[in-house]
């Protein structure tokens, strides 16, 4: 009896699981021959945590390719939670199989990344592993590295971060874009997000890339306890944005529409700063005088659940992203949702949820007023959201098919 098929004797459907996970880890050749535990180190990711959405990603896709068997080491900046040293995680060095090492990092604003992604390379390159999976454009500066001692390279970028709001002055913006430059040139791999990401690759640097876009789990549906203990918030009774309060996810627009539309309902903006407070200082200045806006700060765990679970609807008003996570969650809950016309966001939703122009402040209020007033559209659209969206994207699945390029 060959190893690892005695627990599944005269089980088909076992047998069958067995195979995948052991192609998928690496534990037979396919011959009988047993192999080592594909070796997996990552980094591009700020630290085990839910600060946005590449931690996410990195969180999901690791936990599930430990638990198939691959040695994984996650290579995180040293330092404190961007919302505070409370979310901290105490300095665990290992979690869920996974091994978490800290790298020297210089804090301060534009070198964290630079500095901890340049010292994760070098463990990566010098340690032994077997592929080296880097997440971003800017932390891929450093792909050659790795490569450069023979380890096999995976790049995924979540979205053109050059582009971003934050990046547009300074060195910041060339150095990420170089790091594109780096991904297409150097990665023995590229993995994206989006259609649209994957063309822009392909008609800019000539580079074959996989789309491959992000997954999402089926949430258990919480009814409100803390979000009424803490803001005073009942189901339905709010809007909710949720994500890192930066530029470019398009909030100095949704304030500016939610002003004017005529409701009672609140409009929530959870989430925390992205390095500094300067624009959650300038969100909050705008929404001055109205007092349905609330700013919650960073959420995750059941608060999080619950802001998800029951909001009347979530918006996105992004005017750049690379697959937007938070959308994916949103839907998984069951919401009905208003997002911009960007591709990002108009391939995850397809008919699926309500859109509004780009940057257009006054479509955007106009769309937001007819949430409110036809709860009957909205119902429809949540009824339909999260099995269309759990059914659409599957971590599983996106486990499957990075590990197969892994082996390539």
């Amino acid at each position: 009896m060959r190893p690892g098929f005695f627990w599944c004797k005269g089980n088909r459907a076992g047998v069958w699981h067995g195979m995948w996970m052991r192609s998928l880890n690496g534990e037979s050749d396919g011959k009988g021959k047993m192999k080592e535990k594909l070796r997996l180190a990552v980094f591009g990711h700020k630290r085990w945590s839910r600060e946005g959405g590449v931690e996410i990603v990195v969180k999901e896709l690791c936990t599930r390719m430990a638990q198939n068997g691959c040695d994984v080491t996650c290579y995180n900046r040293a330092g404190h939670h961007v919302s505070g040293a409370e979310y901290d995680d105490a300095g665990k060095t290992e979690y869920e199989g996974i091994r978490q090492k800290a790298v020297p990092t210089i804090e301060r604003r534009g070198l964290a990344a630079v500095s901890s992604s340049a010292f994760a390379a070098l463990y990566s390159a010098f340690g032994k592993y077997d592929v080296v999976h880097i997440h971003a454009e800017g932390p891929a500066f450093f792909a050659w590295l790795p490569k450069m001692f023979g380890k096999r390279v995976v790049v995924t970028v979540h979205g053109i971060d050059w582009q971003r709001e934050k990046w547009q002055s300074g060195l910041g913006s060339k150095f990420i874009h170089q790091g594109e430059k780096n991904a297409a040139k150097y990665a023995d791999e590229v993995i994206v997000l989006s259609k649209g990401v994957q063309d822009y690759f392909k008609e800019t640097y000539g580079r074959e890339t996989h789309f491959i876009p992000n997954g999402v789990n089926r949430p258990e549906v919480r009814k409100a306890k803390l979000i009424r203990d803490n803001f005073g918030l009942e189901k339905d009774s709010y809007i909710l944005f949720l994500g890192r309060l930066v530029p470019e996810k398009g909030i100095r627009y949704l304030v500016e529409a939610f002003k004017n539309v005529k409701t009672d309902k609140k409009l929530v903006i959870a989430g925390g700063s992205s390095d500094t407070d300067s624009f959650m200082e300038e969100l909050k200045e705008l929404a001055k005088g109205d007092e349905r806006i609330l700013f919650t700060g960073f959420v995750q765990g059941a608060m999080l659940d619950e802001l998800y679970s029951n909001a009347y609807i979530y918006t996105l008003p992004s005017d750049l992203e690379g697959m937007p996570l938070s959308l994916l969650e949103a839907m998984s809950y069951g919401n009905c949702c208003l997002v911009s016309d960007i591709p990002e966001c108009a391939e995850v939703v397809e008919d699926k949820a309500l859109i509004f122009k780009k940057s257009d402040v006054e479509d955007l209020r106009e769309k937001l007023q007819e949430a409110c007033d036809h709860p009957e559209m909205v119902m429809k659209m949540k009824k339909q959201a999260a099995d269309f969206i759990c059914e659409k994207y599957n971590w599983d699945e996106v486990v499957k098919e990075t590990m197969k390029l892994y082996r390539r």
